[in-house]
Order: C-alpha cells, then sequence, then structure tokens
C-alpha cells in the first residue's frame, strides 16, 4: 500500500478508512516535515485513538467530505490517496460520492491507492483513472487485493 509513495515529494496525503491504523503509522513515521496527512475514520474510538498517537496528523470522519475536509487544512490537491474503505459494503451512491471526491481532491498524476477483498470496484476505478494496476496479496488475512490508481497528468 505504501510502496508507491515517493516520501520526498509528497506534500499532501489522506487515508481513507484508518481503522486501526497499520497504514496510519507508516504515514506518520515516513512522512517529510511539512507533509499534511488527512486520516479519515467514521469510528469514534478508532479515530480518537489514532489522534492520541499521532498528533501531528489531520482527523475527519467522513471519507465523504474529502473536498471539504482539505480545504479546511489549506490543502488544495493531495499527491496521494489510500483507502481500506470496505466498498463492497456500501450503497453505490455512497461509493460513487466518494469516489468523486478522491478523484476531484487529487492532483495531476496523482495516486489512489486501495485495498479491497474482491474485484468489484476494478470496473468503476478503470473507468475513473488512467492507469490502474492490480496486486494480489495473498499472504494478507484474507487475502486482499491492492488497487494502484493514477489520475491523468492532463486531470481529467
Amino acid at each position: 500500500m505504501v510502496n508507491p509513495i515517493d516520501w520526498s515529494k509528497a506534500e499532501n496525503i489522506a487515508e481513507l478508512g484508518a481503522g486501526t491504523g497499520i497504514f496510519t503509522r507508516y504515514l506518520h513515521e515516513n512522512k517529510q516535515p511539512g507533509c499534511k496527512v488527512v486520516v479519515f475514520e467514521r469510528d469514534t474510538n478508532m479515530r480518537e485513538r489514532l489522534q492520541s498517537m499521532y498528533p501531528d496528523l489531520h482527523y475527519h470522519d467522513n471519507a465523504s467530505e474529502i473536498l471539504l475536509a482539505m480545504k479546511s487544512y489549506g490543502i488544495e490537491q493531495f499527491d496521494y490517496i489510500l483507502s481500506g474503505l470496505p466498498f463492497t459494503n456500501f450503497p453505490q451512491t455512497l461509493r460513487n460520492q466518494i469516489m468523486q471526491g478522491v478523484e476531484k481532491s487529487l492532483k495531476p498524476g496523482g495516486l489512489f491507492i486501495a485495498f479491497q477483498y474482491s474485484l468489484q470496484m476494478r470496473k468503476q476505478l478503470e473507468e475513473r483513472f488512467e492507469q490502474v494496476r492490480l496486486n494480489f496479496v495473498p499472504l494478507n488475512v484474507p487475502p486482499a487485493f491492492v488497487y494502484t490508481c493514477k489520475k491523468s497528468e492532463s486531470g481529467n
């Protein structure tokens, strides 16, 4: 999930659906000074726990409000957006809302990196991004797919 990140150039990163904070820890440990990280987590207890562990990051409770959140933190666009959101469990309208926000908030050439337990999002991601790479992670429990999606350099 974090391998594609160029830490020396990353200025703004979002994490959608941080959960227990497995990737949040990597973001906290590897980000360069001045890099803003916005962590989205719906569960209040998990979000507050992460806030106490990594107080230098920014937190928001709703991934569908990514555009609102980034503006409130003075971010023009994200270089990278990581997602652990369980899109399979969401109604299509919510998936669309979140993905529209991701698309608008990601800079041209930026990466959206998501892990999923199914291939359900593949077609939707291929329609939105210039390039979609898919990796299978069999050692994850349960096994997972990691999508690395690149937004067009032209921003379309």
